[in-house]
Formats: C-alpha cells, sequence, structure tokens
C-alpha cells in the first residue's frame, strides 16, 4: 500500500531542500569519472609523454558517449509509465550499469602501456554514465518548478564541476599516492554508496519504493518513436532555438580547445607535475563551484539568464583574448594558477545562464528529449574541442589557440547581444509553445 504524502520525506515534489541535494549529487556521480578520465588521467598520460593527438583520441573517445543522449532521451520520454515513477527507474538502472562499468576499469593494470584497452573500458563505462546523464535531465525538467530553474540549474552544474573536482584533485592524490586500481576502487565505492541513496528518494510520495509491475522498459506511456523524433528535430531547428544555441556550442567548444592546450602547455613546456595541475584544477574548481552555486543561479534568477549569458560571454572572449597576449608571464606562478582560476570559473559561470535559456527552449511535448538533445550536443562540442585541440598543437602553439578561441567568442557574443528584437538585451525569452520564460 503506497505511503500517503505527508508520511514519505525523501519526495521531489514535496521538498525544496531535497531538490537541492539530490539534484547535486546526482550530477556529482557524473562529474566523478568525468574528472578520473579528462583531467587526471589525460594529465597523467601527457606527463608520461604520450603526444598531444594521442591524448585528444583518449579524451574524444570518454566523451563520445554523451553524444548519444539524443538517442536515449526519446526513450525515456517514450517509456515512463510505472509505479516506481516516472524518470526514477531509468535513473537507478543506469547508475547500476554505470557502477559495473567503473568496476569494468580494473580490467587494465598500466594505462600508459594498455592505453587502448583503457580507452575501451572508459568508452563502455561513459555509455551508461549518458543513460544516467539523460535519466536525470529528463528528471530534472519533469520536478523543478520554473521559478527555481536558475538556481537549481546552478547547483545541478555545480554538482558536476564539484564532482569533476573531486575525479581529478581527489583520485589524482590516490592515484599518485597508491596507484590506478586504488583510484579505480575509489572511484566505484563513491558510485555505490550515492547509488544506494538514490534507491531511497521518490519522485513524488505516493510512489512504490521497487516494484516490478508495469516496468517503463516493456510499456510505453506516449505514441510513436517517429513522432518523438518529429517533434524534437522541429524544436530544436526553430530559429529562436538556433540563434541561441549556435553560440551556445562555440563557447563550449573553444573553451574546451583551450582548456586542454594550457593544461599540456603547463605540463609539457612549464615543465608542472601532472599532479600538480590536476590538483590545482581540482582545488580551486571546487572554490569556484561553490561561489557561482551560491551566487550564479540567483543572479540568473534576478538579471535574466540570456542577458547573463550574453555578459559572461563577453567577459569569457575578453580574457582569453588578453590571457593569451600576455603569455609571456605564463611562467609565472601567480599567473599560471590565474590562468586555471579563470578556467574554472567559465564553464560554471556560463552553464548557469545557458542552461535556463535551454530549458525554456523546450517543447512540453519532448521537454526530456529536447533539453537532453541540448546536452547531447553541448558535450560531443566538448569532446570534439580536445580532439581538435590534440590535433592543432602539433602545430599551432597554446597561446595562439588561445587568442583564437577569444575572437570566436567574442563573435558569439555579438549574436547573443544582436539588434534582432526578439534577442536583443532581453531578460526574458517566452516560447509559444511551452510558455516557459527565462
Amino acid at each position: 500500500m503506497p505511503l500517503e504524502p505527508s508520511t514519505y520525506a525523501l519526495a521531489l515534489s514535496e521538498r525544496r531542500w531535497l531538490r537541492y541535494f539530490a539534484f547535486f549529487y546526482l550530477y556529482v556521480m557524473q562529474g566523478i569519472p568525468a574528472g578520473f578520465g579528462l583531467y587526471t588521467l589525460a594529465n597523467y598520460l601527457t606527463a608520461h609523454q604520450i603526444s598531444p593527438a594521442a591524448v585528444g583520441v583518449f579524451a574524444a573517445t570518454v566523451g563520445l558517449p554523451w553524444s548519444f543522449q539524443f538517442i536515449w532521451g526519446p526513450l525515456i520520454d517514450k517509456y515512463q509509465q510505472s509505479t516506481m515513477g516516472r524518470r526514477r527507474p531509468w535513473v537507478l538502472l543506469a547508475q547500476t550499469l554505470a557502477l559495473l562499468a567503473s568496476l569494468g576499469l580494473l580490467v587494465v593494470d598500466d594505462p600508459i602501456r594498455e592505453l587502448s584497452s583503457l580507452q575501451l573500458a572508459f568508452f563502455v563505462h561513459s555509455v551508461f554514465a549518458s543513460v544516467q546523464d539523460a535519466s536525470v535531465d529528463a528528471l530534472a525538467i519533469s520536478v523543478i518548478p520554473e521559478n527555481e530553474r536558475g538556481r537549481l540549474t546552478a547547483v545541478m552544474r555545480g554538482g558536476f564541476l564539484g564532482g569533476i573536482s573531486l575525479g581529478s584533485a581527489g583520485l589524482a592524490v590516490v592515484m599518485h599516492i597508491y596507484g590506478f586500481h586504488a583510484a579505480v576502487w575509489t572511484q566505484s565505492l563513491v558510485l555505490l554508496s550515492l547509488t544506494v541513496l538514490t534507491f531511497f528518494i521518490k519522485e513524488r510520495p505516493e510512489q512504490a519504493l521497487f516494484s516490478l509491475k508495469q516496468i517503463p522498459f516493456v510499456q510505453a506511456s506516449l505514441p510513436s518513436a517517429r513522432g518523438l523524433f518529429r517533434e524534437l528535430f522541429q524544436g530544436l531547428t526553430e530559429k529562436r532555438s538556433l540563434r541561441l544555441f549556435i553560440p551556445i556550442l562555440l563557447y563550449y567548444g573553444c573553451q574546451a580547445v583551450f582548456s586542454r592546450a594550457y593544461s599540456v602547455h603547463l605540463i609539457q613546456r612549464l615543465g608542472w607535475s601532472d599532479t600538480d595541475v590536476s590538483v590545482l584544477q581540482g582545488t580551486l574548481g571546487t572554490l569556484v563551484v561553490i561561489a557561482v552555486v551560491l551566487l550564479g543561479g540567483i543572479i540568473a534568477d534576478r538579471m535574466g539568464a540570456q542577458r547573463l549569458m550574453g555578459r559572461v560571454m563577453l567577459g569569457a572572449g575578453l580574457f582569453l583574448l588578453t590571457f593569451n597576449l600576455l603569455h609571456i608571464y605564463w611562467h609565472e606562478l601567480a599567473v599560471g594558477r590565474t590562468g586555471l582560476v579563470a578556467l574554472s570559473m567559465m564553464d560554471p559561470s556560463f552553464s548557469v545562464a545557458s542552461m535556463p535559456v535551454l530549458m525554456a527552449l523546450c517543447r512540453k511535448s519532448v521537454e526530456g528529449s529536447q533539453f537532453t538533445a541540448y546536452m547531447a550536443m553541448v558535450n560531443l562540442t566538448d569532446i570534439t574541442g580536445a580532439y581538435v585541440s590534440g590535433q592543432a598543437q602539433m602545430s599551432i602553439p597554446a597561446p595562439v589557440l588561445g587568442a583564437i578561441c577569444g575572437v570566436v567568442i567574442l563573435v558569439a557574443a555579438l549574436l547573443v547581444w544582436s539588434p534582432y528584437p526578439w534577442t536583443r538585451f532581453q531578460t526574458k525569452i517566452a516560447s509559444p509553445k511551452t510558455g516557459n520564460e527565462v
């Protein structure tokens, strides 16, 4: 017999504090493996003189499955009828499979000598992690009230970046002292504990904690997949969507290009150790994430997400251009650290503005799928940037890459602040399909 709504404390629909807590740690779970692969191991490979191109291929392989989210989103939207909730069964299944895949990393004994096996193991893990990400995104857009979206998207992105910090700084130290397998076991135990915690959190109080009745994977609750994909395509290709989303992709791509190039430059050109870079990226990143979570979402809700997004893009573009023109001072420890701090700020400060904008563009009929598709393309842009960065560094110095990225972001900012009446200096945008505002 289901519990009365007032008798179950851990229901997302009923507890604001629980929404903040749950979505923070759910994204921490996604960030830890990402930090371990894209920072700790990428820096470790770089320090052992693996070429930037090979490291770029590794980073792209780790991130590639996240671009599959445009497939997972419609499936999650189609199969969602369960006494356990609309999205929760998908979250639990994906978390369990991602945990098993994390343990699969133990088949690798030496990351340097077994780079191909390492890439394959991370690829398998990322497939299940991408399903988890898609299901958590769908859960978020279903249960988060519109007046909380700015702050909660800051918490969500903050959780992801905080997880990256833990995976980068924490697992780098564990790996440096105890070895690769110890780092994998540490990651897996954290994922296990958070998966167990998720089991006790419901979407709504009347739903069952566990039930094999009406499981979503055998009972469809929405029309055909073809109709979902058609509606999704229309939502993604609307003029308003393209006008805002293309600059967002340019920002994330440029950030990925320079972030990877800067880390390689610090390690291979300026002699920093891979552990020092990973720890600084992690510890400084954590402090920045806390500041963004406390302030960024509030500013986005009050100022308007699109207006804040344009200002962040303008500031980031000017910083990259200036910082790279002053590259002769990068050997100074204070300047090098300043670069890491600023790069740590670029993602969270932009995400707290861009995520509510993307949520507002989503159509009600496919809101989970459309938001997940946006995230898939953002992730694909990240991994493409990492790959392009590795290839470009074979012939283009990091400061030149960074200056080019700065110019591209400034151009993207002009697109957001364009003179068209529906984009210029707006603090709110309303979708005729959704009625949502940013």
